[in-house]
């Protein structure tokens, strides 16, 4: 279960090169001869934008996911053990 009260901004490295080709693109034609190194180049200017604000890659976000979910599930299982030797130590 997701806490709403925890903002959560993912980089999708995808998007962001779709969004890097997307800008070189606009580009008069006369000035395409650049492309690969002005898609760099936006790339790398996006990247260190980014990386000024609070964000994770997706594939940071899925791992801390995961974590969390096997650590629910351990403390559900230890919840279950707690409440059985509770119930054994009443009876």
């Amino acid at each position: 279960m997701v806490d709403p009260a925890v903002d959560i901004r993912v980089i999708d490295l995808k998007a962001l090169d779709e969004l890097a080709r997307r800008v070189s693109e606009l580009v008069p034609p006369g000035m395409r001869e650049a492309g690969d190194e002005l898609q760099a180049n936006v790339k790398a200017t996006l990247q260190a934008g980014l990386a000024k604000l609070d964000l994770v890659t997706r594939e940071e976000f899925e791992v801390q996911r995961a974590v969390l979910l096997r650590t629910r599930e351990k403390l559900d299982a230890l919840e279950r053990t707690l409440q059985e030797l509770e119930s054994r130590q009443k009876g």
